[in-house]
């Protein structure tokens, strides 16, 4: 799952031919609000920018970073109510202190686990269709061995995969998948994050199958933006780089706009 974060990002994401991606917490607050992930993001600037991915892309299944349900239960009931209006398929729902922090970020704080464990059972007995995932920040806060048994209690209360994030190494990898079994299990590969950087089969050898690829768009972009502006700075034109560009039609067909023309002369 590719992390996207506007309905540009969704567009190229269904572009490439991705099924499903990852509507991420951490690349919304940097290209909404320029903010890094640190819990300034709120629950309805979050619902509102998965309106827009999902209705830019309807054949793109989307799972939305919920972070800690922005509350309590009535507000983890809440949140899965805007997600599903939303159009979202999914969301995850961790275990942080609020403010939470980026799951590979030092500082992180858990809360306790029945704490935790009564938010993931309100979703569960409020969602309609959401693919619900368990996430715990507690390899980081405390220890990998609270991680597991919280990924474990999480899996009695109904979730439908538990993600234990951060793993900082192979064996801890195994050690997750094998005290976690018949389940489905999370990996997220960040680059130049915590966890070794595995492929998808690497990953499904060990156990993971549902695997969140979140920043990998956002750095890329942000990268290639950095370098285009700053050759506009140092030169004030792109004649010599039109090659890093897609076209002034080949944008347009991205956002479909022979579509728009057709529409506009029909009502005409």
């Amino acid at each position: 799952m590719p992390g996207v974060w506007d309905s540009m990002s969704a567009k190229l994401c269904t572009q490439a031919g991705h099924e499903v991606a990852f509507l991420s917490g951490y690349c919304t607050s940097a290209t909404l609000l320029g903010l890094p992930d640190f819990g300034y993001l709120t629950q309805m600037e979050m619902a509102e920018v998965a309106r827009r991915v999902c209705r830019a892309a309807p054949d793109l299944m989307v799972i939305v970073d919920a972070d800690t349900g922005y509350g309590n239960p009535l507000n983890t009931i809440r949140t899965v109510e805007l997600w599903e209006q939303a159009g979202a398929v999914g969301l995850f729902l961790e275990d942080q202190v609020w403010p939470k922090k980026c799951g590979h970020m030092a500082g992180k704080q858990v809360v306790p686990q029945d704490e935790w464990l009564a938010k993931l059972k309100a979703a569960v007995a409020n969602r309609t269709t959401l693919h619900i995932t368990a996430r715990t920040d507690a390899r980081a806060a405390v220890s990998l061995d609270e991680a597991i048994e919280r990924a474990k209690r999480a899996l009695d209360v109904g979730v439908d995969a538990v993600f234990v994030e951060a793993p900082e190494s192979l064996a801890e990898l195994e050690q997750i998948a094998e005290s976690l079994p018949d389940c489905v299990r999370v990996a997220n590969m960040i680059e130049t994050g915590k966890t070794p950087l595995l492929t998808p089969a690497e990953l499904h050898d060990l156990g993971f199958d549902l695997i969140v690829a979140p920043l990998g768009g956002l750095y890329a972009a942000a990268k290639a933006i950095q370098g285009i502006y700053a050759r506009l700075a140092a030169d004030g034109t792109l004649r010599d780089d039109l090659g890093d560009l897609l076209t002034f039609d080949e944008f347009n067909a991205l956002v479909d706009l022979d579509e728009h023309y057709a529409t506009e002369e029909r009502f005409r």
